[in-house]
């Protein structure tokens, strides 16, 4: 029914940007947040930005190199990357709290991810 697709990953020298974006598809009646995580090998899993109610919260480490925004026509969620860093390596997740029913509850859904690697 639902489905998230980041797009935009790959590998790029530090110091240089990429531009992720998540469209979702599928029968969405509200969007409550969409946002990106990402993981690292042997890591937890870590939010980098979400925005929600016209709000943005980013991680400390990212603030003033990401930017998010989104576009709620298109069902799309985007991460501006810039003066990428080497331990900005990971995979990206987008995620989203949805609803695809005229009522009831928010679920929350995953992309599959998109690799990220910064060389130095």
């Amino acid at each position: 029914q639902v489905q998230l697709v980041e797009s935009g990953g790959g590998s790029v020298q530090a110091g240089g940007s990429l531009r992720l974006s998540c469209a979702a598809s599928g029968t969405i009646f509200s969007i409550n947040h969409m946002g990106w995580y990402r993981q690292a090998p042997g890591k937890q899993r870590e939010l980098v930005a979400n925005t929600s109610g016209g709000s943005t919260n980013y991680a400390e480490s990212v603030k003033g190199r990401f930017t998010i925004s989104r576009d709620n026509a298109k069902l799309t969620v985007y991460l501006q990357m810039n003066s990428l860093k080497p331990e900005d390596t990971a995979v990206y997740y987008c995620a989203a709290g949805l609803r695809t029913a005229a009522r009831g509850t928010y679920n929350n859904y995953w992309g599959q991810g998109t690799q990220v690697t910064v060389s130095s």
